[in-house]
């Protein structure tokens, strides 16, 4: 019986996205057994001219086609040439790209769906005063332009898609590949209440700990951030101390979840302080990479051990100094966007992809096994 397609598949991978883009379409082309010669991937380009403005041009018809736009709207490592001075591509920059290649597209599409990893203006998504509302206006934008389905990962918070309430919104989380990679990079991780707790370093990550915590059957200890309102530094109020509402944490493993690693103080703090509660080893997820300060404040307290892994995904770019460092770990998104192009791409439902806890029960089984398997034969050779 011959594949009942939604329309013929595109991916078109913005700028920094190519490596990202290329690596899914080799999947996508494994999967549909098509020769190396083929592609799915569209050209696009979005030329300057010198004083910085752009043009959106697509080398190819898309007319009737299914396309996927894949778009890292932090990917400083790109640059393009202003007034003669090299200039790293903003957040805007890399939005209006995007709307560019989507007017260049000129309606054609039979169905264009875009995949922004982490969102645009993620982090101004509520007001509190005389404030723009940016993450909204964008998804606003975008559904007037004619984006059928806009899928993130891990949102700041997930409440933004009420912007968009007729239109698809699909918050995708990537909690097994994150315990996948955590068992593969410290294979003697005892993963049971007596070993383990999950930490939420403040009371808005509590929503995907508490995930973590159901799946993994582990306990979860909170730090409240007290924050001094009445002052304003670099856009956001400090914050004075983390406060701990727990259990014990003496002589456990613990793992601190959050949605991303800016400046990386937060983060941080939250370790010394679980490391003084005697804390054994300090594992972190974040699903973004930001270290928007650099990587010296990580490297010393590495050394000083306070923390044993970073673990951040591929879906925002990393620097190449990055990818060197003894305490990071990459957990690689690729397979996982291409499965969900290609399911959508049948008109299939992706509720499967997004509910992954078969997939996490038969990981923690074969891990266990494996575990017990290296200690009968530690036995045996003692």
């Amino acid at each position: 019986m011959k594949e009942q397609l939604y329309g013929d598949l595109s991916v078109i991978g913005m700028k920094g996205c190519e490596q990202f883009s290329a690596q899914v379409d080799n999947y996508l082309k494994d999967w549909r057994r098509h020769t190396g010669e083929d592609t799915y991937l569209v050209s696009v380009d979005c030329p300057r001219f010198g004083t910085g403005e752009a043009k959106g041009l697509i080398h190819e018809s898309l007319r009737g086609h299914d396309v996927y736009i894949i778009c890292d709207m932090f990917n400083y490592g790109v640059t393009y040439n202003m007034y003669g001075m090299t200039v790293p591509m903003s957040p805007d920059d890399h939005y209006a790209d995007l709307k560019r290649i989507i007017a260049a597209n000129a309606g054609k599409a039979r169905r264009l769906s875009v995949i922004m990893p982490m969102l645009y203006e993620g982090r101004q998504h509520k007001r509190s005063s005389r404030e723009s509302l940016d993450c909204a206006m964008m998804l606003q934008e975008m559904i007037s332009m004619g984006v059928t389905n806009f899928i993130t990962f891990d949102a700041h918070d997930s409440r933004i898609q009420n912007a968009i309430p007729l239109s698809g919104f699909d918050d995708v989380r990537p909690t097994y590949q994150m315990i996948k990679a955590l068992v593969r990079a410290v294979p003697d991780i005892v993963i049971n209440k007596d070993d383990l707790v999950i930490i939420s370093p403040d009371e808005g990550a509590m929503a995907r700990c508490m995930y973590y915590s159901s799946v993994l059957g582990l306990d979860i200890g909170m730090f409240y951030k007290r924050r001094n309102y009445s002052v304003v530094v670099n856009g956001r109020n400090p914050i004075e101390a983390h406060e701990y509402l727990g259990q014990d944490l003496t002589g456990k493993d613990v793992i601190i979840i959050d949605d991303m690693i800016a400046s990386g103080d937060s983060l941080l703090d939250v370790a010394q302080q679980v490391k003084q509660r005697g804390a054994k080893r300090i594992f972190n997820f974040a699903t973004f990479g930001l270290f928007t300060e650099g990587f010296d404040k990580f490297d010393r307290a590495y050394e000083s051990g306070l923390f044993d892994k970073i673990f951040t995904t591929n879906l925002v770019y990393r620097s190449p100094e990055l990818l060197t460092k003894d305490w990071y770990c990459e957990v690689n998104m690729c397979k996982y966007v291409a499965y969900i192009i290609d399911t959508l791409n049948h008109d299939s439902t992706i509720s499967k992809l997004l509910n992954p806890v078969n997939r996490i029960n038969s990981l923690l089984e074969k891990h266990k096994s494996q575990c017990t398997a290296q200690l009968k034969m530690q036995f045996e050779e003692d």
